[in-house]
């Protein structure tokens, strides 16, 4: 691994660092939980603004050139999510479709649908959300109860999904659904696009400690999906659904060590603002997170290497799901024993994040969940059962 930048990689950073200086607007600024709080406002905003990136050449720009990206390498988009970061710039909204449905489309998907959905996708003219977990399906994917019966050109789908987010406005759902029952339970599933908007289905918000509604619950009577959207063939879901699952979490660590390093940075000069620099306990504690950001930089590259060496994300991006999660909710619980009672006023942005990472465990897979994907699957540790 060469942390290093070739002399065409800074170039690429200072033409990015100049296109976000000319183009954010101020009023996006500082707004890198915009999308999580799920206000439909702030969403179109969010959508102009990702569109805005996509005609600039900013968006999907790892996809290959054939399907609307500049074919560049990981490395730029760690400069891309770095300029990001310094810019104070949000994330692109769409990030489900850029970073989960768009790869899986290119590799299991037909001509037609990679026609139809790709460019949509990557210019947020069409949001997309994820129906894969269900209330008895969550670490155990494969237990989904979610029945699809193929019915003339087309199928029909019943059952429900949670923890769904942006379901409240997406156009389209990537959708995970039983079509044989009899099956092996890995063996009976089909990967469907599956269009929001119809009738017979029902989205309702679920209310979070934060007193937003960032996820949904999504209950389908005899929703109907075309057969040209059928994705990787029937009753080969899972394998389908594992190139979704493990393009969700690539990339995850480098964005998220930028993230966390700018926060860190934040609450330091909170710290010193009240005259608490000198506090030993303080001291240590800004150590310890110190230290955890630095190693999810680090441990991210390393994962990001050998993504470049083989081609296709590994099971590594669970190690820095899992750290991130665990240094984003000692920053923000250091952040709130800072603040004291200030941490209790309504507006306080600190007291939002603190609230919002309580979720970083359990959200894309628990920590219970990845450190099993982490020992079996990393460390070549023997399956408990």
């Amino acid at each position: 691994m060469d942390s290093d930048f070739t002399p065409d990689q800074e170039a690429f950073r200072k033409e990015v660092r100049h296109w976000l200086e000319t183009n954010l607007p101020d009023d996006l600024r500082g707004r890198a939980f915009a999308a999580s709080r799920a206000d439909h406002e702030e969403v179109r905003k969010l959508r102009a603004w990702q569109k805005k990136m996509y005609e600039g050449g900013y968006v999907g720009i790892d996809w290959p050139r054939e399907f609307g990206g500049r074919g560049a390498s990981i490395v730029e988009v760690i400069i891309l999510y770095q300029e990001m970061a310094r810019a104070e710039s949000p994330q692109i909204v769409n990030r489900g479709g850029v970073s989960m449905l768009g790869p899986t489309l290119m590799k299991h998907g037909t001509a037609a649908q990679q026609k139809r959905f790709l460019s949509k996708i990557l210019s947020a003219e069409e949001m997309w959300c994820q129906g894969f977990s269900e209330p008895d399906a969550g670490s155990d994917l494969a237990s989904l109860k979610t029945r699809a019966k193929h019915d003339g050109d087309g199928w029909v789908v019943s059952g429900q999904k949670v923890w769904t987010s942006g379901a409240q406005y997406s156009k389209w759902c990537m959708l995970l659904a039983r079509s044989d029952a009899d099956a092996p339970k890995h063996k009976g599933l089909t990967y469907f696009i599956c269009d929001m908007d119809q009738d017979e289905i029902e989205v309702r918000p679920l209310r979070q400690i934060t007193g937003e509604a960032e996820f949904n619950e999504i209950f389908l009577e005899d929703a109907y999906i075309p057969d040209e959207n059928l994705v990787g063939g029937e009753g080969n879901g899972w394998n389908v659904a594992i190139t979704t699952l493990m393009h969700e979490r690539a990339g995850l660590g480098a964005a998220s060590a930028i993230t966390v390093r700018r926060e860190l940075d934040e609450l330091i000069a909170l710290i010193n603002e009240r005259g608490l620099a000198g506090d030993p306990l303080i001291r240590q504690r800004i150590a310890e997170v110190k230290i955890g950001v630095e190693a999810l930089r680090l441990g991210a590259l390393r994962a990001l290497t050998q993504q470049m060496k083989v081609g296709i994300p590994g099971p590594e991006g669970s190690l820095a799901k899992w750290e991130w999660a665990t240094v984003n909710q000692k920053l923000t619980e250091l952040a709130v024993d800072v603040l004291g009672p200030d941490a209790l006023v309504p507006e306080s942005e600190w007291a939002y994040r603190f609230l919002r990472a309580r979720a970083n465990s359990i959200e894309g897979g628990t920590t219970e969940v990845m450190k099993n994907i982490i020992a079996e699957r990393v460390l070549g540790l023997p399956r408990l059962r």
